[in-house]
């Protein structure tokens, strides 16, 4: 078996592992650059949690991108998009979300890119206060992990017009904090992680798990009491922090 692909079958199965609640059914979607101008990614329907390798597309980013910049298509031009960048053309359809991936790999700057939608965070991201409570940080290791800022972007029809809008914000991150965020936050669908490695998408994740959590049991003891901005900033940039963060990348 292509040994990328395996491992993203692996990560795959890992975000789709019932005990975690980051995704069920066919919910969420995971993708890997391959490096020569394609990209695996879930095809439409597949179980994160049983999902097998024919359970993912090749995709060339090529014709993915070039939609973005083009008008606005319909439903049954955007899947005549999706089936004409299949590297295979008798492979599945792939995901809607194939354009949030190419987005998020080409000008993200990501290698490995994980969306999933775990109860904790949706919990949030659906309430009143939306993405809110994800800009100010609780603890060190939120930072740590998740990085010091995340991207938001407001509910929009998946596919085509939500990849464009992510496009978007991620420029827009860049110019206000000159790199590409490791977190997207979707309001009221779920979070996008930019990653490095399949370990880090799968460590992202379940600290934002973690971070939702402890956002949803301060409500019951007054309210989240949120670090100071110049504490945060300080752990962002401490070379210990720095340190742990390339460690933990390892783990």
């Amino acid at each position: 078996m292509n040994p990328l692909l395996e491992t993203l079958t692996t990560l795959s199965r890992e975000l789709g592992a019932e005990h975690r609640q980051l995704a069920i059914l066919g919910e969420g979607n995971t993708s890997a650059d391959v490096g020569d101008g394609t990209f695996w990614v879930k095809a439409s329907g597949s179980s994160l949690g049983t999902i097998e390798p024919s359970g993912f597309t090749r995709v060339a980013f090529e014709p993915v991108l070039a939609a973005l910049d083009g008008p606005p298509l319909a439903d049954a031009e955007v899947r005549a998009c999706l089936e004409a960048a299949r590297v295979d053309p008798a492979a599945r359809l792939p995901s809607v979300e194939t354009f949030l991936h190419a987005v998020c790999l080409r000008e993200g700057g990501a290698r490995w890119v994980g969306h999933t939608h775990p109860v904790s965070v949706l919990g949030i991201l659906c309430s009143k206060a939306g993405a809110t409570p994800f800009l100010q940080h609780l603890f060190p290791d939120a930072i740590v992990v998740c990085g010091r800022h995340v991207a938001v972007v407001p509910y929009l029809d998946p596919g085509l017009q939500l990849a464009v809008a992510v496009r978007k914000a991620l420029h827009t991150f860049r110019e206000e904090h000159g790199a590409s965020p490791k977190v997207i936050l979707l309001e009221n669908h779920g979070p996008v992680v930019l990653a490095q490695s399949d370990r880090e998408v799968l460590q992202t994740l379940l600290m934002l798990d973690k971070w939702a959590r402890v956002l949803a049991l301060t409500a019951a003891h007054g309210g989240p009491g949120y670090l100071a901005e110049t504490n945060s900033d300080r752990i962002e940039t401490r070379p210990d922090e720095h340190y742990r963060r390339e460690a933990i990348r390892n783990l």
